[in-house]
């Protein structure tokens, strides 16, 4: 009777560990973070866009405005099971370029928590007069010729 239960305590510890080491975090990254020694390449003052092109690679965004800043952008996160992923250490390479397109500047930002950016809530006031359903209504009666609409 003992060996019976030692090998079901067996089998159900099994049965509730294997499951559980199925749910271990998956991180990924993604997106395009140059190296150290990539970026140890880019020299300010020296090295142009096709350089820049050649060691990093195409940047993940170009600045909306102007082509001088490039962004090359990177993020781990963090999915466990079916949970909604976790997004942890964004982390941006900023290339910034002269109007020559020689490398101006190299600057590496971090974040460990973004800022999440609130809409202004404002509306933008249209003249006129708001009418109700009523006053459309009403106010179309007698505003088109039916004579016209049957092509005389």
């Amino acid at each position: 009777m003992s060996r019976l239960l030692c090998r079901l305590t067996v089998v159900l510890a099994a049965i509730i560990i294997i499951p559980l080491g199925a749910c271990s975090p998956r991180i990924s990254a993604r997106g395009n973070l140059p190296t150290a020694d990539q970026l140890s390449q880019i020299k300010p003052g020296v090295t142009d866009k096709a350089s820049v092109t050649r060691v990093l690679g195409s940047p993940s965004s170009i600045a909306s405005f102007d082509d001088t800043t490039w962004y090359y952008i990177s993020q781990k996160s963090e999915e466990l099971a079916f949970f909604k992923p976790d997004a942890r250490d964004p982390e941006v390479v900023a290339v910034i370029f002269d109007k020559d397109g020689i490398v101006k500047d190299v600057q590496k930002r971090s974040s460990k928590s973004p800022r999440n950016i609130e809409p202004v809530a404002r509306t933008t006031p249209a003249p006129g007069k708001e009418l109700s359903l009523l006053e459309q209504l009403i106010g179309n009666f007698g505003k088109f010729n039916t004579n016209s609409a049957a092509g005389k």
